[in-house]
C-alpha cells in the first residue's frame, strides 16, 4: 500500500522527468546561477583527492561533477529520483572525461548504500523537496563515515529571492492560489533558520553551522526571464496551467512592469539568498 510520502515521491519523479529537457536547454545558465552554493558546499566538505562522495539530489550533475574533478583518486555517486535528469548528468560526465562519477536512481529516505560508505555528502537544493526530511537526514548521516563531512543548501525566504518571489507573488494574487499546506515540500519550506541544522543535529552531526549566502542572478532581458521561468520553474508552470491565455498575458504584463520599476529595462540583476548548513559526524 502506497503511503502519502510514496505518492509525493512519484509525483516529484514525474515532474522532474518532465522538466529535464528544459533543464538541459538552460543548463549552462542554471549552473552559473547555482554555482556559488555548490562552491560553498565544496569548501565546507573539505575534500581530499581520495574521498568517496555522495551527491544527493544531483539533478543534472552539480556539484557532484565538480567534486569528481577534485577527488581524482576517489569517486562520486550522484543520486536523484529522476532518471531523465540523471541521464543529463551522466552525459556531462562523459563529455568531461570524468570516469570517477556515476549516477544512481535512489530515494534519499532509503539509500541503497551500506553504513559508513562515504567520506562526504553534498546536497544542493534538495532538502526542501524531501517528503520526510528527518528520515532523509538520518539516512545521509548513516552512510557517512566517522569524521565525515556533510553540507547542504536551501533557499531562504521569498522576500529575499526576488528572482522567483516576484513572479510567484503576481501569480498568487492573480489566481488567488491557496497557500501550500504547512510543511509541504516546496522551495521555501526550509527557509526558517534552524530547521535543517536541527534535523542534522538530531540525526547525529556535530559542529553544525548555518550561514547565509546571497547574490544576484543575471538575466539579459525580461523576455529571457519570462522564458526561463516558463521552461524550468515547476511552480510557475503548474500555476499557469490553471488559467487562460488572457490571464497569463495580464500576469506577464504586471511582471514586466514590476521588473522595469525595480530593476530597469535591460539586463536584470535579481537578488537571491540561501542558507548553507554544514557539520561532521
Amino acid at each position: 500500500m502506497q503511503t502519502s510520502e510514496d505518492i509525493i515521491r512519484e509525483q516529484q519523479r514525474a515532474v522532474w522527468n518532465q522538466f529535464a529537457p528544459g533543464w538541459k536547454k538552460w543548463d549552462d545558465f542554471t549552473m552559473r546561477f547555482l554555482q556559488p552554493m555548490g562552491d560553498a558546499i565544496i569548501r565546507a566538505i573539505d575534500l581530499n583527492e581520495r574521498d568517496t562522495v555522495l551527491d544527493v539530489a544531483t539533478g543534472t550533475g552539480e556539484p557532484g561533477l565538480t567534486i569528481a574533478s577534485i577527488v581524482t583518486k576517489g569517486s562520486v555517486i550522484g543520486t536523484d529520483l529522476s532518471e531523465n535528469m540523471l541521464s543529463i548528468a551522466a552525459e556531462k560526465a562523459q563529455q568531461s572525461g570524468l570516469t570517477n562519477y556515476t549516477t544512481q536512481v535512489a530515494d534519499v529516505s532509503k539509500l541503497p548504500f551500506a553504513d559508513t560508505s562515504f567520506d562526504a555528502v553534498s546536497c544542493r537544493m534538495g532538502f526542501m523537496f524531501f517528503p520526510d526530511m528527518a528520515q532523509a537526514a538520518r539516512e545521509l548521516v548513516r552512510v557517512l563515515r566517522p569524521n565525515g563531512r556533510l553540507a547542504t543548501s536551501v533557499w531562504a525566504g521569498p522576500a529575499d529571492n526576488a528572482w522567483i518571489g516576484l513572479l510567484m507573488g503576481v501569480i498568487n494574487r492573480a489566481l488567488q492560489l491557496p497557500p501550500p499546506p504547512q510543511g509541504a515540500p516546496g522551495m521555501f519550506r526550509c527557509a526558517q533558520p534552524g530547521i535543517i541544522s536541527g534535523l542534522l543535529e538530531a540525526a547525529g552531526l556535530s559542529g553544525v553551522t548555518e550561514t547565509v549566502l546571497s547574490g544576484q542572478v543575471i538575466y539579459s532581458s525580461p523576455d529571457e526571464y519570462w522564458t526561463n521561468m516558463n521552461e524550468v520553474a515547476a511552480p510557475v508552470v503548474a500555476a499557469l496551467k490553471q488559467t487562460d491565455s488572457e490571464t497569463i498575458n495580464r500576469i506577464k504584463e504586471e511582471v514586466w512592469a514590476l521588473l522595469k520599476e525595480k530593476y530597469g529595462n535591460g539586463e536584470l540583476a535579481l537578488p537571491f539568498s540561501t542558507l548553507i548548513i554544514q557539520g561532521s559526524k
